[in-house]
């Protein structure tokens, strides 16, 4: 069995690696499927077993590469481009509350259709009809559209996408 796995670490770690590589490419450069999202995230969790059947079959290699400075260089430098990504900066990124296009969405979906209504174009009586004919228990024009997403057990997303299919 331990001769399958040796076989088989390496072309899983090439395959996945291309499928994550290609997910990746898509999913920043916003094309392709929506199931791009799922597969990138699942898959590269499926690459940790290839990649630790890789370096268990080649303990030896990898340990003369952790005693030389390329690998300690290489990782400082993969760590420092790791967190770029999570330190704010000057206010602009995340904060507490997530990413600004999340607290925003949040802040939306704490008013009620009345007050929505005006800016997207629509009537309170519209917005409650739609948001009602999709599964969504809303108590009133008054009421907060989030509260609304949450008594019926849906989402947010959900809400924003009904809310969407109003806008001109």
């Amino acid at each position: 069995m331990p001769s399958l796995f040796n076989r088989y670490a390496t072309p899983f770690i090439t395959g996945l690696f291309l499928v994550s590589l290609i997910s990746g490419l898509a999913l920043f450069f916003h094309i392709g499927p929506s199931g791009f999202h799922g597969m990138h995230e699942w898959l590269s969790l499926v690459l940790i077993l290839p990649f630790g059947l890789h370096v268990w079959k080649n303990g030896r290699p990898m340990l003369g590469y952790l005693r030389r400075a390329p690998m300690a260089i290489a990782s400082a430098i993969s760590l420092a481009a790791a967190l770029a990504f999570l330190v704010p900066l000057g206010g602009s990124e995340a904060t507490a509350d997530g990413p600004p296009p999340l607290v925003l969405a949040n802040r939306v979906m704490a008013h009620s259709a009345a007050e929505l209504a005006p800016l997207l174009g629509s009537t309170p009586e519209a917005i409650v009809a739609a948001l009602t004919a999709a599964g969504f228990n809303v108590t009133g024009e008054e009421a907060s559209l989030g509260e609304a997403a949450t008594a019926s057990g849906k989402s947010a997303f959900e809400l924003a996408a009904v809310l969407n299919s109003l806008a001109p």
